[in-house]
């Protein structure tokens, strides 16, 4: 998202897309006061779109800032995209609103390769994408930041403050309050809400419903959607800057492989706007990331940079080797709409889960529940 988002010579593809509307929807409102819990791109673009039609609303990220999955883990090595690796634009409202970010999209060469064995060994190499990929700068979390920053200089965006309960307003029964908790487990409760939007994966949604003891008509369609988690490694080469070590492993900067524990693997240096340190990001596949969901970070790190050193060749011990665990990353069984609402509780829910598993999913989800309520 570039000052000019559609470089010349990479111009964003635009498709035409459709997608399912819910049938039952609210008419149009006189300006309300809506909760949106959860920061990530989904809810970002509801709250976006709801104050932009004239609402009042206020965000609530669990988080210390927002981004969701578009999330950057910073080191003194450099950045690592953690968690999203890039995004593709099909949708014309995506390609529009992208070109409101100002100088934070561009586009990343892969130079993407597919590995078919476990000793990494390259079987079919130099996949030209099917479309373009970009990355924000200096971080994927860099966009979602952007687009949230009108938000928090209102007042409208409460980070580090989890919704633990949603219940009746004691003083308006006909409203909603949120029972949360911050740093430091304090606790705070924010009344007067006509409506609540859950932008949270399906599970959390599902699951702060079921302990609120609200929303049930929603809960059959949330526990329906399944999530898989990833464990990522991180890991930074310094040493990769000296004069005779100029580069480390493969010629190639992405690699979509088969490896039993290993699903993707991206050189972080060689995303736009990113430093120079030689710097890798690793995921997990699902099974195998469901598998180990519960065991000691230790344990999965020394497991996972064995297998990158099987799959990249590199067998330079890093300086920097961390490992994230999302429990919700990648929508297996999506729901098949784009968001769902109650008009008799008022509660509605969004997210890439919705309609697919890709960052413009999850714009789209939260673009369109927004729609909806105004």
């Amino acid at each position: 998202m570039t000052a000019k988002t559609k470089p010349a010579s990479t111009p964003l593809k635009r498709p035409s897309r459709s997608t399912a509307k819910s049938a039952a929807t609210p008419e149009r409102q006189a300006p309300r006061h809506y909760a949106v819990v959860g920061a990530g791109i989904a809810g970002i673009a509801c709250a976006r779109t709801l104050v932009q039609a004239g609402h009042r609303v206020t965000v609530f990220e669990k988080s210390r800032g927002p981004g969701g999955r578009m999330a950057t883990r910073h080191s003194e090595f450099g950045g690592f995209d953690h968690g999203t690796q890039y995004f593709t634009v099909r949708d014309a409202r995506f390609e529009k609103a992208l070109a409101s970010a100002s100088g934070l999209v561009r586009p990343w060469s892969a130079n993407t390769v597919r590995i078919l064995d476990e000793a990494g060994r390259v079987v079919a190499s130099a996949l030209p994408p099917k479309e373009a990929h970009w990355v924000a700068t200096p971080g994927m979390n860099a966009l979602v930041k952007q687009w949230a920053l009108p938000l928090g200089v209102a007042g409208a965006l409460a980070l580090e403050t989890e919704v633990i309960r949603m219940e009746a307003d004691k003083l308006h029964p006909d409203r909603w309050q949120m029972q949360t908790e911050g740093p430091g487990a304090a606790s705070q409760v924010y009344s007067g809400f006509d409506a609540v939007v859950l932008a949270v994966p399906a599970p959390q949604a599902h699951a702060l419903l079921l302990s609120s003891q609200q929303g049930k008509t929603l809960m059959p369609a949330l526990s329906g959607i399944n999530i898989a988690p990833c464990w990522t490694l991180m890991l930074a080469f310094p040493q990769a800057l000296q004069p005779t070590l100029p580069h480390l492993g493969p010629h190639w900067n992405a690699a979509r492989s088969t490896h039993h524990r290993i699903t993707w693997l991206a050189r972080e240096s060689s995303k736009p706007g990113r430093g120079a340190i030689e710097r890798w990001t690793v995921q997990a596949s699902p099974e195998w990331s469901q598998k180990h969901l519960e065991d000691d970070a230790e344990r999965v790190k020394a497991k996972l940079l064995k297998a990158f050193t099987e799959v990249t060749g590199i067998r330079a011990q890093p300086s920097h080797a961390v490992v994230h665990r999302w429990r919700y990353a990648q929508t297996t069984e999506p729901l098949g709409q784009p968001f769902l609402w109650d008009a008799k509780s008022r509660i509605g829910s969004c997210g890439d889960w919705c309609i697919g598993h890709r960052v413009e999913d999850g714009f789209v989800s939260g673009l369109e529940m927004a729609l909806a309520l105004v």
